[in-house]
């Protein structure tokens, strides 16, 4: 296995690269002379990340608006890159989306979302930019950004963490199917990332507005990371060719607590759901009073 441990005039492929995590690797990486292959569904802000990226000494070959859901236009996408470019260095599987709720408070629309953009599109990208990797015979890295959810049994996470467990999964088959092409994986569980997702984020039947919520956001917002530590973390685990990245010191214990004190880590489980109910209204009793 050889490492990217360079990146001055490596192609590099970006999913979400327009705010977040995504901005932030893509930016880092054209600091160090990357060839940038960029792509969200935002296009003015795509389009102002490639401008700093292009500031920074970077060269972006590409910077393209796209659904990921959309394998028809991943494919034309991809066909596009590696004709311009030719086969990928390091593909970032970023684009997300996060949708929090009760079984009750979920609706069918969100979890069929979360699993066409967080679980189908990395999965589209994978389908058509491997391949000419592979053939090219020269490496590289595929990195797969999951979540601490891809991990551990965080409250109202099912739908999230449904589509975060399904992206571990196939990271930990290609992970080993991939290597013999000298293709590493990294698997990124990032804990709390202060990104625009924190703003946006939905959590199926809970007022955005409710000072309960108010104050659970802020307080997440203060224990969360910047993008660009997160983004430190990744590139110094592709550098490594590290499988496991967390992006705080708090996931990882709780993952350590997992594997190897299994007691542990149920019971800090079961603490952590009731502290969340506690926090946040109590959807499951909305639903039923207006079912009463």
């Amino acid at each position: 296995m050889r490492p990217v441990k360079d990146l001055s005039g490596k192609n590099v492929f970006v999913t979400g690269a327009a705010s977040g995590i995504g901005r932030a690797v893509a930016l880092q990486a054209a600091a160090e002379g990357a060839v940038l292959h960029l792509t969200d569904i935002q296009a003015d802000l795509l389009a102002e990340v490639a401008e700093e990226a292009t500031a920074a000494g970077g060269r972006v070959a590409l910077a393209e608006p796209a659904d990921i859901t959309d394998r028809d236009a991943v494919r034309r996408l991809a066909a596009r890159v590696t004709e311009a470019s030719g086969p990928m260095d390091v593909v970032l599987n970023v684009a997300g989306i996060a949708i929090w709720g009760t079984v009750r408070g979920l609706e069918h629309e969100h979890w069929r979302s979360l699993v066409e953009v967080n679980l189908m599109g990395p999965i589209h990208v994978i389908e058509e930019l491997l391949p000419p990797m592979i053939d090219a015979g020269r490496g590289g890295q595929l990195v797969n950004v999951s979540s601490a959810a891809g991990i551990i049994a965080m409250p109202w996470h099912a739908a999230y963490s449904a589509t975060k467990f399904g992206l571990r999964g196939i990271s930990e088959v290609l992970r080993y199917d991939l290597r013999r092409h000298r293709i590493g994986v990294t698997l990124v569980c990032p804990g709390g990332v202060d990104t625009g997702l924190v703003q946006t984020i939905r959590i199926a039947g809970v007022d955005a507005q409710d000072r309960r919520f108010v104050r659970a956001r802020r307080r997440f917002q203060h224990h969360a990371v910047s993008p660009e530590r997160a983004a430190d973390a990744i590139w110094k685990g592709v550098r490594r060719n590290r499988y496991w990245v967390y992006t705080s010191a708090d996931i990882r214990l709780v993952h350590w607590l997992q594997r190897y004190y299994p007691p542990g880590y149920a019971l800090a489980m079961r603490i952590f759901s009731w502290g969340a109910h506690r926090v946040l209204p109590a959807v499951d009793q909305a639903r039923r009073s207006d079912l009463a």
